[in-house]
């Protein structure tokens, strides 16, 4: 794996994610980029918006396998990571994987699940794996999780705890599209759906292209001057006047990988500041949690992520600014 080949599979991937999902090519390169830094991501959005569509459309782009479980107060663990069954022909147990064993994992609305179920989830996507009756079983690789919240109809609903929000790579939303993308994507699912005609043709890359990019993004070269950058700002979030709590280590991890990840996706084989400023908020929104009195005031996460870029100077490495939106440098 080079940089050039890097760059050639992630538009590949990208342009036919976007022949389905129009309109948002900053949240289809940012589910790239988790896929490629074994993350995984949070959706906050309304219902209908593309959500279910981009998960099928990531993983038949890669040759992946996917699933999907809609998470109801019901729902059990074993429903989702699986359960030991009796044969009755062997006489003996079991165990059948259950809808996690895949590459795209697609959980909707999973603030409707009881944190018992939730926290199911978040081991296996922390850990990877899954444990049964005192066997491990290892979930396919690669593997990633677009777990999605309503911000309506909250009754009977049981919110991600703030510490547990910390195991999302990324925090994202659709949105609803604009009048043209709108237009285009009526037409296009008016007879059938268009997710079905990237489903029945082969992916621009299979799932073995996909770790060999997880491994190169790795070698991307991150200059000290760069590191301390990252460092730095996740630092300023937790002296920032309006945070009640900053960015964990954790959130320094995830901004270094998504970094890589950019700069690899632009050819690249080093990192410059503004990779780092692109994935900034989508890594940091979820994990800072504002004070109470900031929220009186009426401040919100993009004032106050603001505020930390512009106290933290950013060192000269490089030149150019990378752009989610173009994939290319602009002077």
């Amino acid at each position: 794996m080079t940089a050039t080949s890097f760059k050639k599979n992630f538009d590949a991937v990208v342009d036919n994610v976007e022949s389905v999902i129009k309109g948002v090519p900053a949240v289809v390169r940012l589910s790239l980029v988790a896929m490629l830094c074994e993350g995984h991501i949070l959706f906050e959005d309304l219902p209908g918006t593309g959500k279910s569509m981009l998960a099928r459309a990531l993983a038949a782009s890669m040759t992946a396998t996917n699933n999907r479980v809609q998470c109801t107060p019901d729902m059990l663990p074993g429903d989702i990571t699986g359960s030991s069954f009796l044969d009755q022909r062997k006489g003996d147990f079991e165990f059948r994987p259950g809808p996690v064993f895949c590459n795209v994992l697609l959980a909707d609305e999973i603030n409707r699940a009881t944190p018992k179920t939730q926290s199911s989830l978040l081991e296996a996507m922390g850990e990877r794996r899954v444990s049964a009756d005192g066997v491990t079983y290892d979930l396919p690789r690669p593997f990633l999780v677009l777990a999605t919240q309503n911000p309506i109809e909250q009754a009977g609903t049981f919110p991600l705890p703030e510490a547990q929000l910390d195991r999302f790579l990324f925090k994202l939303a659709m949105g609803y599209m604009s009048r043209d993308s709108e237009f285009e994507v009526m037409f296009d699912n008016s007879v059938g759906m268009s997710i079905e005609e990237i489903e029945g043709r082969p992916g621009v890359i299979d799932t073995e292209d996909v770790k060999a990019m997880q491994s190169y993004a790795t070698t991307v070269e991150v200059s000290d001057e760069v590191a301390y950058y990252i460092v730095d700002l996740v630092q300023a979030t937790r002296k920032d006047p309006s945070a009640g709590a900053g960015g964990s280590p954790r959130a320094s991890i995830a901004l270094l990988k998504a970094s890589r990840v950019l700069a690899a996706s632009d050819g690249r084989s080093h990192v410059y500041p503004d990779d780092v400023l692109a994935v900034l908020k989508p890594v940091l929104g979820h994990r800072v949690i504002m004070n109470p009195d900031a929220i009186l005031r009426g401040e919100n996460m993009d004032q106050l992520l603001e505020r930390v870029t512009g106290a933290v100077k950013p060192p000269v490495s490089g030149k150019g600014r990378k752009g989610l939106r173009s994939g290319e440098d602009e002077e």
